[in-house]
Protein backbone atom coordinates (compact mmCIF):
# COMPACT_ATOMS: atom_id res chain seq x y z
CA UNK A 1 0.00 0.00 0.00
CA UNK A 2 1.38 3.39 -0.94
CA UNK A 3 1.63 6.10 1.66
CA UNK A 4 -1.09 8.73 1.49
CA UNK A 5 -1.69 11.79 3.62
CA UNK A 6 -4.01 12.05 6.60
CA UNK A 7 -6.57 14.11 4.71
CA UNK A 8 -6.88 11.50 1.96
CA UNK A 9 -7.18 8.74 4.58
CA UNK A 10 -10.00 10.68 6.28
CA UNK A 11 -11.86 11.11 3.01
CA UNK A 12 -11.57 7.40 2.19
CA UNK A 13 -12.73 6.44 5.69
CA UNK A 14 -15.68 8.84 5.38
CA UNK A 15 -16.67 7.37 2.00
CA UNK A 16 -16.59 3.88 3.53
CA UNK A 17 -18.71 4.93 6.53
CA UNK A 18 -21.23 6.75 4.32
CA UNK A 19 -21.43 3.80 1.92
CA UNK A 20 -22.64 1.67 4.83
CA UNK A 21 -25.38 4.20 5.69
CA UNK A 22 -26.51 5.54 2.32
CA UNK A 23 -27.64 3.89 -0.92
CA UNK A 24 -25.12 6.04 -2.86
CA UNK A 25 -22.34 8.42 -1.82
CA UNK A 26 -21.99 11.82 -3.45
CA UNK A 27 -19.58 14.71 -2.86
CA UNK A 28 -22.37 16.66 -1.14
CA UNK A 29 -22.79 13.81 1.38
CA UNK A 30 -19.07 13.91 2.18
CA UNK A 31 -19.21 17.69 2.44
CA UNK A 32 -22.10 17.50 4.93
CA UNK A 33 -20.52 14.68 6.94
CA UNK A 34 -17.17 16.46 7.35
CA UNK A 35 -18.46 20.04 7.44
CA UNK A 36 -16.24 21.04 4.50
CA UNK A 37 -17.09 23.27 1.54
CA UNK A 38 -18.27 21.36 -1.51
CA UNK A 39 -15.43 22.96 -3.53
CA UNK A 40 -12.83 21.53 -1.12
CA UNK A 41 -14.41 18.10 -1.34
CA UNK A 42 -14.48 18.30 -5.16
CA UNK A 43 -10.73 18.99 -5.26
CA UNK A 44 -10.08 16.09 -2.88
CA UNK A 45 -12.28 13.73 -4.94
CA UNK A 46 -10.37 14.71 -8.10
CA UNK A 47 -7.08 13.87 -6.35
CA UNK A 48 -8.40 10.55 -5.02
CA UNK A 49 -9.75 9.67 -8.47
CA UNK A 50 -6.42 10.49 -10.12
CA UNK A 51 -4.64 8.24 -7.60
CA UNK A 52 -7.13 5.43 -8.36
CA UNK A 53 -8.58 5.29 -4.84
CA UNK A 54 -12.14 6.10 -5.94
CA UNK A 55 -14.38 5.88 -8.98
CA UNK A 56 -16.96 8.55 -9.80
CA UNK A 57 -19.68 7.66 -12.29
CA UNK A 58 -21.57 10.03 -14.61
CA UNK A 59 -24.21 10.60 -11.92
CA UNK A 60 -21.54 11.69 -9.44
CA UNK A 61 -21.81 8.55 -7.31
CA UNK A 62 -18.53 7.77 -5.55
CA UNK A 63 -17.26 4.26 -4.88
CA UNK A 64 -13.97 3.03 -3.48
CA UNK A 65 -11.57 1.09 -5.68
CA UNK A 66 -9.97 -2.05 -4.27
CA UNK A 67 -6.94 -0.06 -3.10
CA UNK A 68 -9.07 2.80 -1.75
CA UNK A 69 -11.25 0.30 0.09
CA UNK A 70 -8.24 -1.41 1.63
CA UNK A 71 -6.94 1.90 3.00
CA UNK A 72 -10.39 2.94 4.22
CA UNK A 73 -10.92 -0.39 6.00
CA UNK A 74 -7.49 -0.16 7.64
CA UNK A 75 -8.17 3.36 8.93
CA UNK A 76 -11.67 2.45 10.12
CA UNK A 77 -10.38 -0.62 11.95
CA UNK A 78 -7.74 1.52 13.67
CA UNK A 79 -10.33 4.15 14.57
CA UNK A 80 -12.75 1.63 16.07
CA UNK A 81 -10.11 -0.32 18.01
CA UNK A 82 -8.36 2.80 19.35
CA UNK A 83 -11.68 4.39 20.35
CA UNK A 84 -12.90 1.30 22.21
CA UNK A 85 -9.50 0.83 23.87
CA UNK A 86 -9.46 4.44 25.12
CA UNK A 87 -13.06 4.12 26.37
CA UNK A 88 -12.07 0.92 28.23
CA UNK A 89 -9.32 2.95 29.92
CA UNK A 90 -11.93 5.40 31.19
CA UNK A 91 -11.76 8.11 28.52
CA UNK A 92 -15.16 9.56 27.64
CA UNK A 93 -16.52 8.48 24.24
CA UNK A 94 -16.25 11.90 22.53
CA UNK A 95 -12.63 12.47 23.59
CA UNK A 96 -11.73 8.85 22.79
CA UNK A 97 -13.12 9.18 19.25
CA UNK A 98 -11.32 12.51 18.70
CA UNK A 99 -8.01 11.13 19.98
CA UNK A 100 -8.41 7.91 17.99
CA UNK A 101 -8.91 10.02 14.86
CA UNK A 102 -5.51 11.62 15.41
CA UNK A 103 -3.73 8.42 16.46
CA UNK A 104 -5.05 6.25 13.60
CA UNK A 105 -2.94 8.16 11.06
CA UNK A 106 0.40 8.15 12.86
CA UNK A 107 0.63 4.77 14.60
CA UNK A 108 2.89 2.29 12.82
CA UNK A 109 1.42 -0.97 11.57
CA UNK A 110 3.72 -2.85 13.95
CA UNK A 111 2.52 -0.91 17.01
CA UNK A 112 -1.12 -1.17 15.93
CA UNK A 113 -0.83 -4.93 15.42
CA UNK A 114 0.74 -5.34 18.89
CA UNK A 115 -1.98 -3.18 20.46
CA UNK A 116 -4.67 -5.14 18.62
CA UNK A 117 -3.28 -8.47 19.86
CA UNK A 118 -3.20 -7.12 23.42
CA UNK A 119 -6.73 -5.68 23.27
CA UNK A 120 -8.19 -8.84 21.73
CA UNK A 121 -6.37 -11.05 24.25
CA UNK A 122 -7.69 -8.91 27.15
CA UNK A 123 -11.32 -8.98 26.03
Amino acid sequence: MTHINESAENYLETILILSKKLPVVRAVDISEELGFKKSSVSVAMKNLRERNYILVNKSGFITLTEEGGAIANMILERHELLTSWLVSLGVDEKTAAEDACKMEHVISQQSFDAMKRHVLKSS
